[in-house]
C-alpha cells in the first residue's frame, strides 16, 4: 500500500504533492483533535462514576467544573476538527483537480514531440481512455480514495495510542485488530490484482470501439451493418459491464470479512475491558471509555479499509498516464532553437533553406518502407513525388519533416540536421496540407489562425482571400464566427481543403508539402483549389505528392518512389523518354483524361 500511495504522490507535480503532504500534516492534526474526545469523554465518565460509586472513599462528587472541562475538551476537538478537516479537504480537492488538469495538459504537450510511429502503435482509444478515465479517476476518485485510506490509518494509528495512556493491555488487543485487518486488506486488493488490469484493458477497449463506431457511423448505414456493429459495440459494453461486476463479486466478500475484523476488533475490546473491570484491574470509569474508544477505532478502519480496494486500479491509472510520459520525445539533448532556414552565411550560398536526404532508410517493425534514398531540394524549387500507391510517398515525406526519425542515413535542412533542431523550431520551417484535412471544433477564424492565435481579424481575412475562400465564408450566416462541427463536417472538401490553405498560407513557412491536396475535390472546387495553392506556393520550397498531370508536370523535378527506392528522377520529359514507371503514369492518366460516357 504504502508503494502505491508513494507513487501516486511522485506522480503529481510539486506543487500539488505539497498541498497532499500539508493535507496529511493537517490530517495528523484532525486525528488528534478527533482523538481528544476520548479525553473529554473520559473525564464526564470519571466524574459521573465517582459521584454515582459506592464504598469508594476516594469518590468526589460530579462537580460543575467538571461538566465545563470536558464540555471545553469536547468543543476544543469539534471547532479544531471541523476547521482542520475543511481545509484539509480544500488542499485535497484542489491538489486532486489540479494534478487532473495538468496532466492532462502535460500529455497534450508530450503527445506532440513523440514520434507518429506511436500513434500506429497505440490505439486511440487507449490515449482517450488515459485523458479522459484516468484522468478523471485520479482527479475525483483517486485523491478521495487516497486521503480517506491515508485518513483512517492516522486515525486508527492515534486511537490506539491514545489508548495505550490508559491501559497498555487494551491497546494491545487494539492493536492486533488493527494489524488483523490491514492483514485483510492486503489480501483484498490481491484478489483484485488480476482483474483490475482487465478492468484497464476494457475501458481502453470499450472508448476504442464507441469511438469507431461514432466516426464509422457512415459507413456502417451505408454498408446496411448497423445490426452487426451495434452487436460488436453491445458486447464491448457487456464485457465491461461483466468485468465491473466480478471486480465488485470479489471484493465484496473480502469487504464483509473486512467489516466483521473491525467490528469484532471493537467486540473484543469492550470484552477484555469489563473482563479486567470484573477482575478488579482496571476503573469502571476506564471501562467506559474503553468501550467508546472501541466504536471510535473500527470507524476509522473500516473508513479507511472501504476505499483500499481502489487503490490497485489508481495504481494502473497512473502507471498507464506515467507511461504515455515516459515515450521518450524525438528532442534530443542539445537540439537547439534554430531560426528558420539557417545562417546568414549559408544563405548566402542559396542553399539556407535547401532539403537534402542522404542514403536514408526506414521501417516499421521489420517492413522496409524507405531503403536508400537520396535526394536534393533546392530552395524554392518545385519536386513533385509519384509512384505506386505504397511505394513510401507519404513516408518520405514525413521522414523529410520529420514526423519520423530515419533508421539510417540523414536529412537536413540549410546545412543542419532536422535532428539538431527542437521540434517547434523545425516545424516552424514546414506547412502541410494534406488529403484529408482536419477542421477543430470552433469558428472559422480560429481555425485559419490556429497556427497564430493573437492574429487580429484583418490578417485572417487577408489568407482567406488568397486562399479563394472568403466568398464563401462571408456567405455563411455568422461568418467568420461560424462554428464548424468536429473534423469540418459541416463543410465541403473543397472549403475545409481551402480553409486548411488558408491556415498554412498565415503560418507562412518557407516549405510547404502538399499530400494529394487535390485527390478528392470536385472539378468546381478544384479551380478555387488551384488558385489557392498557387497563393500559397509562391517563392516557397515545395514537395508534393501528387497524381493529377497537371500538377506534376511543370514541376523542377519529378521523383517516382516504387517500393520504398527511387526509381526514376528528372523532369517530365526526360521522364516520359524513358518509357518506365512515369511514362506508364502519364499514358494512364491521358486515357483517363480523354474517357467519356
Amino acid at each position: 500500500m504504502l508503494e502505491i500511495l508513494k507513487r501516486f504522490f511522485n506522480f503529481c507535480d510539486k506543487e500539488n504533492r505539497n498541498k497532499f503532504y500539508a493535507s496529511i500534516a493537517l490530517g495528523v492534526l484532525n486525528s488528534f483533535f478527533m482523538a481528544l474526545r476520548i479525553a473529554a469523554i473520559a473525564v464526564m465518565m470519571q466524574g459521573i462514576i465517582r459521584t454515582f460509586a459506592t464504598g469508594n472513599s476516594a469518590a468526589q462528587p460530579f462537580t460543575e467544573k467538571t461538566i465545563w472541562l470536558s464540555l471545553a475538551i469536547m468543543c476544543f476537538s469539534l471547532i479544531a476538527a471541523i476547521i482542520t478537516k475543511k481545509t484539509m479537504s480544500m488542499l485535497q480537492t484542489e491538489a486532486g483537480y489540479r494534478t487532473c488538469a495538468g496532466k492532462r495538459i502535460e500529455i497534450a504537450e508530450h503527445l506532440r514531440y513523440i514520434p507518429m510511429g506511436y500513434f500506429n502503435k497505440n490505439s486511440l482509444g487507449q490515449i482517450t481512455s488515459v485523458t479522459t478515465n484516468t484522468m478523471e479517476l485520479v482527479g475525483d476518485v483517486a485523491t478521495r480514495a487516497v486521503m480517506l485510506v491515508t485518513q483512517g490509518l492516522l486515525d486508527s494509528v492515534l486511537i490506539i495510542v491514545m489508548i495505550f495512556f490508559f491501559d497498555w493491555r487494551i491497546a494491545l488487543v487494539a492493536l492486533a485488530g488493527f494489524l488483523l485487518f490491514q492483514f485483510v486488506n492486503v489480501f483484498m486488493r490481491l484478489s483484485v490484482h488480476g482483474i483490475s488490469e482487465e478492468k484497464n484493458r476494457t475501458d481502453e477497449n470499450q472508448v476504442s470501439k464507441i469511438l469507431e463506431y461514432i466516426q464509422g457511423i457512415a459507413e456502417v448505414k451505408a454498408y446496411n451493418l448497423t445490426g452487426t456493429r451495434r452487436k460488436e459495440l453491445n458486447s464491448v459494453i457487456d464485457h465491461a459491464k461483466d468485468v465491473c461486476l466480478n471486480m465488485e463479486l470479489r471484493c465484496i466478500p473480502i469487504s464483509a470479512i473486512q467489516s466483521m475484523v473491525a467490528k469484532l476488533s471493537g467486540v473484543a475490546i469492550m470484552l477484555a475491558s469489563i473482563s479486567f473491570y470484573l477482575s478488579g484491574t482496571m476503573l469502571l470509569e476506564n471501562c467506559a471509555v474503553m468501550i467508546v474508544c472501541s466504536f471510535m477505532l473500527f470507524s476509522a478502519m473500516e473508513a479507511g479499509g472501504n476505499y483500499s480496494a481502489l487503490l490497485r486500479i489508481i495504481d494502473l491509472g497512473v502507471k498507464k498516464a506515467q507511461a504515455i510520459l515516459d515515450v521518450p520525445t524525438m528532442d534530443i539533448e542539445g537540439g537547439k532553437n534554430q531560426d528558420r532556414g539557417a545562417s546568414e552565411s549559408d544563405s548566402d550560398k542559396g542553399s539556407d533553406k535547401d532539403i537534402f536526404a542522404k542514403n536514408i532508410t526506414f521501417a516499421y517493425d521489420k517492413r522496409k518502407i524507405i531503403d536508400g534514398v537520396t535526394i536534393k531540394i533546392p530552395a524554392n524549387t518545385t519536386t513533385a513525388i509519384v509512384g505506386p500507391s505504397g511505394g513510401g510517398k507519404t513516408t518520405l515525406c514525413h521522414l523529410l519533416a520529420r514526423f519520423w526519425d530515419v533508421d539510417s542515413g540523414c536529412v537536413t535542412l540549410g546545412g543542419k540536421d532536422v535532428r539538431d533542431y527542437d521540434m517547434d523550431s523545425l516545424m516552424a520551417n514546414f506547412s502541410f496540407v494534406f488529403q484529408n484535412v482536419y477542421l477543430f471544433h470552433d469558428t472559422i477564424a480560429n481555425n485559419i489562425r490556429f497556427g497564430e492565435p493573437a492574429a487580429p481579424m484583418e490578417k485572417v481575412i487577408a489568407a482567406a482571400k488568397k486562399a479563394c475562400c472568403h466568398e464563401f465564408i462571408s456567405s455563411l450566416p455568422d461568418g467568420y464566427e461560424t462554428v464548424i462541427g468536429e473534423g469540418g463536417a459541416s463543410l465541403s472538401g473543397g472549403e475545409k481543403q481551402r480553409i486548411s490553405i488558408a491556415r498554412a498560407i498565415m503560418k507562412d513557412a518557407p516549405v510547404i508539402i502538399l499530400d494529394e491536396a487535390t485527390a478528392n475535390v470536385d472539378p468546381e472546387n478544384e479551380h478555387y483549389l488551384m488558385q489557392a495553392i498557387d497563393e500559397l506556393t509562391k517563392e516557397k520550397t515545395v514537395i508534393m505528392i501528387a497524381h493529377r498531370l497537371k500538377t506534376v508536370r511543370n514541376a523542377d523535378q519529378i521523383i517516382v518512389i516504387d517500393k520504398g527506392k527511387i526509381a526514376e528522377q528528372g523532369k517530365h520529359e526526360e521522364l516520359v523518354k524513358l518509357g518506365g514507371i512515369y511514362a506508364r503514369f502519364i499514358d494512364s492518366r491521358n486515357k483517363a483524361v480523354s474517357w467519356k460516357l
